[in-house]
């Protein structure tokens, strides 16, 4: 992984937090609409199976989503402690890196 400066690193540090806000916002906004749809179902066993198999599938994603912000925080108080960007760990820019294309790629 190549040298980088800091404004760089804060830039997608901070495109990253807000693309995971927004799709937190999406998630949540689509898990309350199937609450309702499950709701409507009411007791039909298929369709409240079906249904709570795509929920399922949205509180896994504010999962992850709760894991990219604890891991950025991790990183920023690491940053915050020392003096400049160099004085991250090679494994901790490699972290950043990984978890930025992560957010990239979804």
């Amino acid at each position: 992984m190549g040298q980088r400066d800091l404004k760089s690193v804060d830039e997608c540090l901070t495109e990253a937090i807000v693309n995971i806000k927004n799709d937190r916002a999406v998630t949540h906004t689509l898990l309350t609409d199937l609450m309702v749809e499950i709701k409507r179902a009411g007791s039909l066993y298929d369709s409240h199976k079906e249904l709570g198999q795509i929920a399922a599938k949205y509180v896994e994603t504010l999962q992850r989503s709760n894991d990219q912000l604890v891991r950025i925080t991790t990183l920023l108080q690491k940053k915050e402690s020392k003096a400049d960007i160099t004085s991250f760990t090679s494994e901790d820019k490699d972290e950043l890196f990984d978890l930025i294309q992560e957010g990239v790629k979804n």
